[in-house]
């Protein structure tokens, strides 16, 4: 069942993104700015998730190449 969770919960952001850009076409004058949260969430939750992908994968090419000095 948590398997399931993950595929959905990484689409949530970028629905976000298209929620908030639909509305600001919707919306006129400055009632539009009423979809910049939800724009500036969605897009601060894909710079996060990215961020943190490339230090974890920074941190196991590290690992990896410590180990490899090690058997040498």
């Amino acid at each position: 069942m948590k398997r399931l969770g993950r595929p959905w919960l990484s689409l949530a952001p970028p629905l976000l993104i298209l929620l908030a850009i639909l509305a600001l076409f919707q919306r006129q004058g400055s009632d539009g700015l009423q979809s910049l949260p939800a724009f500036l969430v969605g897009a601060g939750l894909i710079v996060h998730s990215a961020v943190g992908r490339r230090r974890r994968r920074r941190q196991l090419l590290l690992a990896l190449r410590g180990s490899d000095s090690e058997e040498s």
